[in-house]
């Protein structure tokens, strides 16, 4: 659901004032939230409060948004896999309040699905809980339609108003979170000023040029300059279908309110690359056959957040193919999963898409598709200065000494004389070598002129690097 429907489902807008920010907005561009505020139809506090507000503790079966039928079966399921007996190892385990569990076991039991062993050990009266015979058969077969048991899901249209409240479009870029974010690099003038717009923009980003110039560590620290926050739920139900979205691997969990939903996480904005193992098949659910769950797809973990086609062009799918898959998406905004009964699945596509490629754009993309990368960027090879002070920061950080006959005889003969393209890459290549060199010979690391020769030979095949002057 659109911000503005959502935000007239609330009150704090009426259809008139919203055709006026649509209005606005096609006009002057930007964020939806921008017209808003600069129309004035909503006071800043109004709306901060409104897409800043957490998922809340559910006080009820109802309030979780799940049906009861579903919710019985969850329930049963997880006594039958855990052996959990009273309300709070329950709700612990499927993290929902006990509340809500009990409210659920009652209606088990008024089913004869469950029955009371007694009170458990410790203190306060707490009822133990077990299924019946009858229980256990409804458990099983719930268990033969998905074996599923852990966190309670969150119904999709849940996630999906969640999504457009934390819109990545929403989030602002300034210069100050930029530079930082960049800070760890040696760039050339004018770099931020030319990525935060496009950053801000949301819109999808070509990052091109030679290899080791830093096109995937730029393209990871723009992750870094987002300032807010995420919930992401552990999963999400579908007609009656589970898909997991959280993934330790991939989300960093913060820390949450004791009186917020805890089938959430509070996460920063995912920053996932992906690389040639990528396929179009990898871009839809990924459905297991025996638990019969659905996992999501990676760019669809990365929603809310940064999502990287490293080394473009080397997947196992034509990249031409591949951005195809995504025209409608990085247009609209909204992608389609399938499900395995054929069902198709309409979600937010709120994530801002960066390719990364060492290939000429046009090697690998036609026109209509370039269209729809509006920024492309070309990573140049570092100049002298930025190639000395990667050099001198790299030394600095090992603490060991630069000389600059070092410096002259990678510049003024090594590039020269083999013609190979100076990169980023080779000064942290180098220095690591001769630190390694160093420690294997037992000795303080330094740079020594001879290890930087031997280190560089590594750079060139089929050739010889020139030796420095004063090497034998």
């Amino acid at each position: 659901m659109p911000l503005g429907n959502l935000l007239i489902e609330k009150n704090l807008l009426n259809p008139t004032e919203l055709e006026a920010a649509r209005k606005h907005h096609k006009a002057t561009g930007g964020s939806f939230v921008k017209s808003l505020l600069a129309l004035e139809l909503i006071s800043p506090m109004e709306l901060d409060a409104f897409l800043g507000a957490d998922p809340l503790e559910p006080e009820s079966a109802e309030d979780t948004g799940l049906g009861r039928a579903f919710l019985l079966d969850f329930v049963l399921k997880a006594v039958y896999m855990t052996g959990c007996e009273t309300i709070h190892t329950l709700g612990d385990f499927m993290k929902i309040p006990a509340s809500v569990v009990a409210e659920v076991l009652q209606e088990a039991k008024d089913k004869r699905l469950v029955e009371v062993l007694g009170l458990a050990d410790g203190p306060g009266s707490v009822y133990r809980y077990a299924l019946t015979d009858e229980g256990r058969k409804w458990a099983l077969e719930a268990l033969a339609y998905c074996q599923y048991a852990g966190p309670a899901p969150v119904p999709i249209a849940r996630w999906q108003e969640q999504i457009v409240k934390q819109s990545i479009m929403n989030d602002h870029v300034t210069p100050e979170a930029m530079a930082h974010a960049v800070s760890h690099m040696v760039l050339t003038d004018g770099t931020v000023s030319r990525l935060g717009p496009a950053v801000n923009s949301g819109r999808a980003i070509l990052i091109y040029g030679g290899v080791g110039n830093c096109k995937t560590t730029i393209a990871e620290a723009i992750g870094e300059a987002f300032s807010q926050e995420v919930w992401v739920p552990h999963c999400v139900e579908v007609a009656g279908q589970i898909i997991k979205v959280f993934d330790a691997a991939v989300h960093q969990p913060l820390e949450k309110g004791e009186e917020t939903d805890a089938r959430w996480e509070r996460c920063r904005r995912p920053v996932v690359v992906t690389g040639g193992e990528l396929t179009l098949e990898m871009l839809d659910l990924a459905f297991d056959k025996i638990s019969k769950t659905y996992e999501a797809p990676a760019h669809v973990k990365a929603t809310g957040g940064v999502f990287i086609v490293d080394d473009f062009g080397r997947q196992r799918v034509r990249a031409q193919d591949l951005l195809n898959r995504w025209i409608f998406p990085l247009e609209r905004r909204v992608d389609f999963l399938t499900l395995h009964t054929g069902m198709k699945v309409q979600l937010a596509f709120d994530q801002l898409v960066i390719f990364s490629t060492n290939y000429a754009p046009k090697e690998l993309i036609d026109e209509a598709g370039l269209r729809r990368i509006p920024y492309k960027f070309d990573v140049a090879a570092p100049d002298r200065t930025i190639y000395i002070e990667i050099l001198r920061r790299l030394c600095t950080a090992r603490h060991v000494e630069l000389p600059e006959s070092v410096v002259s005889y990678l510049l003024d003969r090594f590039y020269p004389e083999t013609q190979i393209p100076v990169s980023a890459a080779h000064p942290a290549f180098i220095v690591d070598h001769v630190i390694e060199r160093c420690r294997f010979d037992g000795r303080e690391p330094e740079m020594d002129l001879d290890l930087v020769h031997e280190a560089a030979q590594h750079l060139v095949v089929d050739a010889e690097a020139p030796k420095p002057d004063s090497a034998p």
